[in-house]
This record gives structure tokens, C-alpha cells and sequence, in this order.
């Protein structure tokens, strides 16, 4: 995975933003509406950000791989068997399931926003838990 270039995602959204607008404008939208879904677009925008911005640093930190043959990574429980590395393990035995299977989730691909309709919680909720989880792990790396 590569960084995340945070300026060039700036600029990227800047320009949608700015034709967006433009497009509104148009449609002769208010401008009290245009600043309104600028203001939230914005604040989506800088949620995402800092969702990559972690998911780039996630990926020097948290690696795994999965066992050879198939192995399905299925529950907490896979997750505890499959790691080798002790600090590890001694790490992720103190942590909570429920922090355990969203981080399984995760691992299986899912988003924050998929494992907060599995999960039920909210989607900050699911980005908390793996961020602590990963100041936890950091300690070790």
C-alpha cells in the first residue's frame, strides 16, 4: 500500500468541489445552500482523510498474513491461534472481543462503515477501538 499523499488529496477535492459549485451556481442553487454542502462536504472529507492517513500508517504496524492452505480467519479465536510473535499475543489476549472481532473484520476486508452495520455501533466507535488498539501494538513496533 502506499502512502497517502495528504496534499494531493486536498488539492483533488478542491477541484471536484470547485466545478461542483460552479455547477450549482448554474442551477442557480443559493449560496446559503452551496457553503451549507461545502461545510459538510469538508468535514466527510477530512473524516476519510484521517481514516487513510491511519490506514497508511496501519500498514507498516499491523501486517498479516494468512495461513497457508486456505485459512479462513473466521473469528477472535482464529485471530488469537494464528499469531506467532509473542508480544504479540500477550497484547491481544488483554483486549476485549468485541475489539477483537471488529479487528477481524477488518482484516477480512471490511470497511469501518461495513463493521459498523455488522456490529451495530457506530462507525466512529469502530474507528476508536482499532486506533487504540493500534497505539497498544505500536508499543511493541
Amino acid at each position: 500500500m502506499m502512502a497517502y499523499n495528504h496534499r494531493k488529496a486536498e488539492i483533488e477535492w478542491l477541484n471536484w468541489k470547485e466545478k461542483e459549485e460552479k455547477q450549482l451556481r448554474g442551477m442557480e442553487v443559493d449560496e446559503d445552500t452551496i457553503q451549507r454542502l461545502h461545510t459538510y462536504d469538508w468535514q466527510q472529507f477530512k473524516a476519510e482523510r484521517n481514516f487513510y492517513e491511519w490506514q497508511s500508517d496501519m500498514s507498516d504496524t499491523l501486517e498479516w498474513a494468512p495461513q497457508p492452505d486456505t485459512y479462513e480467519l473466521r473469528n477472535a479465536e482464529d485471530l488469537l491461534n494464528s499469531i506467532e510473535n509473542e508480544e504479540m499475543l500477550a497484547i491481544l489476549e488483554k483486549v476485549d472481543k468485541f475489539t477483537l472481532e471488529i479487528l477481524v473484520l477488518r482484516i477480512r476486508g471490511h470497511s469501518s462503515k461495513e463493521i459498523a452495520h455488522l456490529t451495530g455501533i457506530p462507525e466512529l466507535a469502530v474507528n476508536n477501538r482499532i486506533a487504540r488498539l493500534r497505539k497498544k501494538l505500536k508499543k511493541i513496533f
